[in-house]
């Protein structure tokens, strides 16, 4: 006899096997090569950061006060992010954080507008290797 926590473990189970396979398995990064220097941050704080770069649909390098450089690689591809170079985000707070979502900004024409929703990872500080040419 099963009991009632076996029946409601199965559906689960039933959804995990047709999930479809990591999206990260055959990732490359456009990104410049870099050295990671600290701890991985679930936040930064949005005041402090001064520009963004995109290098592709995963990708995205903050610019921080202080000269900082935190690396943010999304868990999932982000469609049109790398072409758009593009994005936006709403918080409630003061920070950007591993738990919100980016949306890019397609450009339409003459119009901008919101697409794709995206999830952040967590924020890498990093500095830039120097690569032997």
């Amino acid at each position: 006899m099963l009991s009632k926590y076996t029946v409601l473990l199965l559906p689960a189970l039933a959804i995990t096997a047709c999930a479809p396979p990591p999206d990260n398995a055959d990732f490359v990064s456009k990104a410049p090569a870099a050295k990671v220097i600290g701890k991985a941050e679930n936040c930064i704080t949005t005041t402090n950061i001064r520009k963004t770069q995109v290098h592709d649909d995963r990708t995205i390098d903050f610019f921080t006060t202080g000269s900082r450089i935190y690396r943010n690689t999304l868990p999932g591809s982000c469609p049109r992010l790398g072409f758009e170079e593009a994005f936006t985000y709403t918080t409630s707070t003061a920070r950007l954080c591993n738990t919100d979502i980016i949306y890019v900004l397609d450009r339409m024409g003459g119009d901008v507008r919101r697409g794709a929703g995206c999830g952040l990872g967590k924020f890498v500080p990093i500095e830039y290797v120097e690569q032997d040419k």
